[in-house]
């Protein structure tokens, strides 16, 4: 195979790995920094002791308000360890 497959290949996988790294996001609670997108999250314990509780709270889904912005929308996995957090 030629050297421009090689090189198309690897921009075709660079694309399609990008966006995935890019889902990571996170949402700051007073001096703590709450992050999704590590392999065990922190804990619904955890986050309730950094951030205190949310002002909506589901069996899976928890919301933070931010002032002036959308709330902060935090998933959990079913061990109770943070997956995601969006804005809503």
């Amino acid at each position: 195979m030629t050297k421009s497959f090689y090189a198309t290949l690897s921009c075709i996988i660079a694309l399609l790995i990008f966006p995935l790294a890019a889902n990571a996001a996170s949402m700051r609670c007073g001096s703590h920094l709450i992050q999704d997108g590590q392999r065990n999250g922190p804990s619904k314990y955890e986050i309730l002791k950094k951030c205190g509780e949310p002002v909506e709270k589901g069996w899976d889904t928890w919301v933070y308000d931010s002032p002036g912005k959308a709330p902060y929308l935090l998933k959990f996995g079913a061990n109770g360890n943070l997956v995601a957090i969006r804005r809503g």
